[in-house]
């Protein structure tokens, strides 16, 4: 086992469509759209910021795309903004979270977060799912003022753990953010809870699994 197992946050831990989920009915029967749609243009924006240089936050940018799905999807509910919102402060994290925390930790291994979010984001997320005395660090790009995949933000990992690349084993299951972190010379694990085809076969994770179970066993 590796010494270090290191975590994306949004989409790996939390579920990040769980916020209109939860209020599904108000928003309207494009809810599942609008979930997408917010999802995407989040990551859309941090990309774009990434590149031009032109830092905002990683909630700003949330609390952006949720307005852009809006305008996009006009039978949706506007007047739930706020609850949706609240709800993506405190997403709830998938339920094999714990126990493979608590696995690897009992093993001997570092846990951290390294995400795009912002701190006062994570910190909220961290916990309502219970998980801060299972993680070592939640490393956030904020002090950077840049995205994934930019390389430097994978360099705050083997800068706090004082490791090699290759100690690392980082889980995502995005799978441009998994390609980054391959590129950088982690050993990456690609989470792919939706069974998404392939998109960066040159640089492939060293493994892929439908959700987090069976890590400590990699």
């Amino acid at each position: 086992m590796l010494p270090v197992f290191v975590f994306d946050a949004y989409g790996t831990l939390f579920d990040v469509h769980a916020a209109v989920r939860h209020h599904a009915e108000a928003v309207g029967p494009d809810a599942d759209r609008l979930s997408a749609l917010w999802r995407t243009k989040q990551l859309e924006y941090s990309w774009t910021r990434a590149l031009s240089g032109e830092y905002v936050d990683f909630w700003r940018l949330t609390e952006a795309a949720l307005d852009y799905a809006f305008e996009k999807i006009p039978g949706t509910n506007r007047e739930t903004r706020e609850e949706l919102l609240d709800a993506y402060r405190t997403l709830d994290a998938y339920p094999e979270v714990i126990d493979v925390l608590t696995r690897l930790r009992d093993a001997g291994a570092k846990t951290a977060i390294l995400s795009n979010g912002s701190p006062g984001m994570l910190e909220l997320a961290v916990r309502a799912a219970k998980i801060g005395e299972l993680l070592d660090d939640v490393i956030s790009v904020d002090s950077l003022r840049t995205y994934k995949p930019l390389p430097v933000v994978y360099e705050q990992v083997t800068t706090k753990f004082r490791v090699f690349p290759d100690a690392v084993s980082f889980q995502s299951s995005n799978r441009w953010d998994v390609a980054g972190a391959s590129a950088f010379g982690f050993r990456t694990v690609w989470i792919n809870r939706t069974g998404e085809p392939e998109e960066y076969p040159d640089m492939a994770p060293a493994a892929t699994l439908s959700d987090l179970n069976g890590l400590d066993t990699l």
